[in-house]
C-alpha cells in the first residue's frame, strides 16, 4: 500500500509505542452465554507490536480496538459495552458486522428478474442494515452469533449461514467476515459472500470510533477529511434522493480537512437538518482502489489517527446522532450524542433501486459470483 513518508513515520512510532504490553480491557467471561441456542464468545486478537483487538462472535463484532497514542499510552479506539449482556438487550450496532444489506433500502422493497421482495420496515418505512432488531426476535447479521471458522493469534473468520427467505431477502447464502490485525497496526478486513439464487449484498463493519481515549469526550473534536468531491443527498426519512452532489462550498465539504463539529450543527442547511447531523454517504474518489486513502480521522488530544482504504465506491460518515446516554460504555460513560462516529465502507444506500442511475452501483449477486468487500483501518499518530 502506497503511504506518504509522515504517514510510514507515524507508522514506525507507532510500532515503537506498542512495545509494551497492555492488560486486557475486557472479561472473556463476560462474553460467554447461550443466545437464540448457540454459544457466545470473546476472542483476543494481537500483533508483534502488542497492539491488540477483541471480537465476539455476537454479530462479528470489533469490541475494542487497543493502540497506542502520541506518548505510548494504549487507548481503545471505539465505544462498545463491556459484556453480552448488554449487547443482547439494548439494540446497538456497535462493531458489528452489518447484513445483508448495510444501510437503507426504499420502503424496504427490491425487485430482482420481475419478483418484488419485502423487506421489514424497520426505519420511517425503510430497510434499515437488514431490519435490524432484537424484538419479537433478533433479525439482521448484527444480531444473530455467527459461526467461528477459524482462530490465529492476530486473526479470526465468522461465518453467517443466511437461509432463503430470512427477513425477506432472497437466496441461501453464506458468508465470512476475517478480521486481521497486521503488524502495520493495521485491521484488515475482508467480506465474501455466495448465494443460490440472485440476491443483494451489501456488507459493512459499524465500529463506533472515538480517538480521544477518554470516550466521555464527544468526537466533534476530531478532524476528518474525507476523498470525495460529492455525496447523495437525504430527504427528512434519511433516504437518498437519487441525486450525486458536489460538496464544494457545502457543510458536506471534507477535502482538506476540517472539525467534525464545525458546521454539524447549522440545521439552517438542510442535508444536515434532514441526518440530524452527518449521516449520510459520501462518494470517493478513490474510484473502488484499495491502495488510496478514503478517509482519515484524527484526534488532536491522543494525536491517534485511523486512514480508511476499501475497494467500495462509497462510505457513510455517521456522526452519532442517535446516541442518547442510553446504556454505559467499556469506561463506565454515557453513551452520549456525537461521543462515537462510524466510517461505513459500502455500495450506496438504496443501490438496488437506483443502480439504473449514472454514477450508480449494483448491490446484486448472482449464482457463481463471490461477492467481496475490503476494508483497512489503518492506525498510527501524529
Amino acid at each position: 500500500m502506497k503511504k506518504s513518508s509522515i504517514i510510514l513515520m507515524a507508522g514506525m512510532l507507532a510500532l515503537t509505542a506498542c512495545s509494551e504490553k497492555t492488560a486486557p480491557v475486557l472479561d472473556r467471561a463476560d462474553f460467554q452465554m447461550e443466545f437464540t441456542g448457540k454459544q457466545t464468545d470473546l476472542y483476543r486478537l494481537s500483533n508483534k507490536n502488542g497492539c491488540e483487538i477483541y471480537v465476539t462472535n455476537f454479530g462479528a463484532r470489533i469490541v475494542a480496538i487497543m493502540v497506542p497514542d502520541k506518548d505510548g499510552k494504549m487507548q481503545d479506539a471505539v465505544i462498545g459495552f463491556k459484556n453480552i449482556q448488554d449487547y443482547t438487550t439494548q439494540a446497538s450496532d456497535f462493531g458489528s458486522t452489518v447484513g445483508r444489506y448495510a444501510n437503507r433500502i426504499n420502503q424496504g422493497q427490491i425487485t430482482l428478474d420481475g419478483v418484488t421482495y419485502q423487506l421489514p420496515q424497520n426505519n420511517f418505512g425503510h430497510c434499515l442494515h437488514g431490519g435490524c432488531t432484537l424484538e419479537p426476535e433478533p433479525m439482521g447479521w448484527q444480531n444473530l452469533v455467527w459461526d467461528v471458522k477459524e482462530v490465529k493469534k492476530n486473526a479470526i473468520t465468522l461465518v453467517m449461514n443466511s437461509a432463503d427467505g430470512e427477513a425477506g431477502f432472497p437466496g441461501n447464502v453464506v458468508a465470512t467476515v476475517t478480521y486481521t490485525l497486521t503488524d502495520k497496526n493495521s485491521i484488515d478486513i475482508v467480506w465474501k459472500a455466495t448465494t443460490d439464487k440472485k440476491t443483494v449484498i451489501n456488507m459493512t463493519n459499524h465500529s463506533y470510533f472515538n480517538l480521544n481515549g477518554d470516550h466521555s469526550i464527544p468526537v466533534t473534536n476530531h478532524i476528518l477529511t474525507l476523498n470525495a468531491d460529492n455525496f447523495t443527498p437525504c430527504d427528512s426519512t434519511y433516504m437518498t434522493t437519487g441525486e450525486i452532489l458536489p460538496v464544494e462550498g457545502t457543510a458536506m465539504d471534507f477535502t482538506k480537512g476540517k472539525e467534525i463539529g464545525k458546521e454539524i450543527n447549522n440545521y439552517e442547511y438542510e442535508q444536515l437538518k434532514n441526518g440530524n447531523g452527518y449521516d449520510h454517504n459520501w462518494v470517493l474518489n478513490t474510484k473502488c482502489d484499495d491502495t488510496k486513502c478514503a478517509a482519515k480521522l484524527y484526534s488532536p488530544i491522543t494525536g491517534i489517527f485511523v486512514e480508511v482504504y476499501t475497494n467500495e465506491p462509497g462510505i457513510q460518515f455517521y456522526s452519532g446522532n442517535f446516541l442518547d446516554g442510553s446504556g454505559l460504555d467499556k469506561q463506565g460513560n454515557k453513551m452520549e450524542q456525537r461521543t462515537g462516529c462510524c466510517l461505513e465502507t459500502q455500495k450506496f444506500p438504496d443501490s438496488p433501486n437506483k443502480s439504473n442511475l449514472p454514477g450508480w452501483y449494483s448491490a446484486e449477486l448472482v449464482p457463481g459470483q463471490e461477492y467481496y468487500s475490503h476494508c483497512i483501518y489503518q492506525f498510527g499518530v501524529e
